[in-house]
């Protein structure tokens, strides 16, 4: 990846970021850690990997996102802003009443969301869905899931793996936010799902680890790394990341899953995103 391009992704990523926070500030309610962890993988996911059109959000031929965490809400409506599909501005009225954006994602009333989700574990099975009717279809659409690796600990995602595997969808990518970190504090003490890697290879995957989630080339060379590759396996990517990231207090603390920014804390974070941004 060029440095420029590289450098326009980085900046991409800090606006998502600085809208994250703007909404869970806004409505002093969220869930602000496993947001930003995945702000990086977003970024790439609909500016450069995702066929999406902001101009035309139920595009028959679009690839499909589904964000199985769905409390992470701020990190897909950030990127949806950013990317076009409804205002900026608009973050600031997360979780008010009467806003179209939810606590979670709403597909009935939020362009650009193609599923609605929350409960914990139901996402990826809906992927497998979209992406099972994809291929009886002939269609050429692909299917992208985030899972948290709290998440992970849910019996109906490896329903889910089980069902991916057996019917061969080639077409779904799951990539499982793996910032060690859930609301109970690390997963490896809550229930330890290590070696996600291996088990999800003796599944039946492709496996690739991401060994640095805010890294833009090493996250081009884990999707590139797919084009083109004649399988009949589902993809997955084991996302290594930092909970809380880009926000100094909030970087892999546990006490940040689900907790709002006071005035002071907002003003820091917002001056130190400012700063990186210019820093780029």
């Amino acid at each position: 990846m060029d440095k420029s391009k590289e450098n326009e992704l980085r900046r991409t990523a800090t606006d998502i970021r600085i809208g994250i926070v703007d909404a869970v500030y806004s409505a002093q309610s969220g869930h602000p850690g496993g947001s930003l962890s995945i702000a990086d993988i977003m970024t790439y996911l609909y500016f450069e990997e995702m066929n999406v059109d902001p101009t035309n959000p139920k595009a028959e031929g679009r690839d499909r996102f589904v964000l199985s965490k769905g409390h992470t809400s701020p990190a897909l409506y950030s990127t949806l802003a950013n990317r076009g599909y409804f205002p900026v501005e608009d973050l600031k009225t997360f979780r008010h009443l009467g806003s179209y954006l939810q606590g979670h994602p709403d597909m009935k009333g939020i362009p650009g969301v193609d599923m609605s989700s929350g409960s914990l574990g139901q996402g990826l099975s809906v992927a497998c869905g979209m992406a099972l009717a994809g291929k009886m279809k002939g269609a050429s659409y692909r299917v992208f899931a985030v899972v948290g690796d709290g998440e992970a600990e849910e019996g109906q995602i490896w329903e889910a793996i089980m069902f991916a595997a057996h019917y061969k969808l080639s077409n779904l990518t799951l990539i499982i936010d793996q910032n060690g970190l859930q609301i109970d504090g690390k997963t490896s003490d809550v229930m330890n799902t290590s070696p996600l890697d291996e088990k999800l290879e003796a599944f039946g995957w492709d496996v690739t680890n991401l060994e640095n989630a805010h890294d833009f080339n090493e996250i081009e060379s884990v999707f590139a790394a797919r084009h083109g590759v004649k399988s009949d396996k589902p993809y997955a990517i084991i996302a290594h990341s930092h909970k809380g990231r880009g926000v100094s207090y909030m970087e892999d603390q546990a006490g940040w899953h689900g907790k709002a920014p006071n005035e002071e804390q907002y003003k820091q974070a917002i001056a130190e995103l400012t700063a990186y941004r210019e820093s780029i």
